[in-house]
């Protein structure tokens, strides 16, 4: 098995992320079952993080 060019080639086929149910973003990958974005599948809390919205300065 060669990890270049020739295995780079098949990634492009097959769809990993559809249409999340809860959120509605194309984030829910289908193997793993569960949201990127929301978390939907792996906890009943929104998937949220201080470091997603940028900090407000005060100026």
């Amino acid at each position: 098995m060669t990890k270049g060019t020739s295995s780079l080639g098949k990634k492009g086929r097959k769809t990993v992320h559809i249409k999340c149910r809860r959120c509605g973003r194309v984030s829910f990958h289908r193997r793993k079952g569960y949201c990127a974005a929301c978390g939907f599948g792996r906890t009943r809390k929104l998937r949220s993080y201080s470091w997603i919205n940028k900090k407000k300065s005060r100026n």
